[in-house]
C-alpha cells in the first residue's frame, strides 16, 4: 500500500506539488484567522457583591444579608454557578456567568438585582454593591485585541 502511494508521488510530481501548494496556502489563512492573544484570559465571567455590616455576626450576615441577595440573582438567566461567604461583618457572593455573556451586561443585571434585594435586606444592615471586575487585565477590558 506505501509502494503505491510512493509509486504514484513520484509519477505524479505536479498533482502532488498542487496539493503541498493547497496546503501551505490553507495554513497561511488558518494562522491569520487564529485569535492569539498576548496575554489571554482565563478568568471566567463572574460578578462579585460584596456587602459590609461591622455590627452582624455571621449567623446574621447569611440570614439577614447574603440570603435575600442569593435568592435575587438566582432567577437571572445564564448564571452557571453561585457562592456565597459569610463572615462577621462580612458577606461575598459571587455569580459566575456563562462564557459567551458581556461581562457588562451581567454587571447591569447584577445592579438591577441589587435594588430588588434592598427590599429584603434590614435597614443599617449594610449597601450592597458590586465588586471590582474579576478578569485579567486589572480593570481595563479595553485592552482585548482579537483580529
Amino acid at each position: 500500500m506505501l509502494d503505491k502511494i510512493i509509486l504514484f508521488s513520484i509519477k505524479n510530481k505536479f498533482i502532488i506539488g498542487l496539493f503541498t501548494l493547497a496546503l501551505v496556502l490553507v495554513g497561511i489563512y488558518s494562522l491569520s484567522r487564529l485569535p492569539i492573544d498576548a496575554l489571554p484570559d482565563i478568568t471566567n465571567n463572574q460578578v462579585q457583591i460584596i456587602t459590609s455590616s461591622p455590627t452582624l455576626a455571621a449567623q446574621e450576615v447569611e440570614q439577614f444579608i447574603t440570603y435575600p441577595i442569593e435568592q435575587s440573582v438566582k432567577p437571572i438567566p445564564k448564571v452557571l454557578e453561585l457562592r456565597s461567604i459569610s463572615r462577621f461583618g462580612l458577606s461575598v457572593v459571587t455569580v459566575v456567568f456563562e462564557e459567551e455573556v458581556d461581562i457588562y451586561w451581567a454587571r447591569a443585571q447584577i445592579s438591577e438585582r441589587l435594588k430588588e434585594a434592598e427590599d429584603n435586606i434590614p435597614a443599617r444592615s449594610g449597601n450592597a454593591r458590586n465588586g471590582p471586575d474579576q478578569h485579567g487585565f486589572g480593570g481595563d477590558l479595553s485592552v482585548r485585541s482579537f483580529s
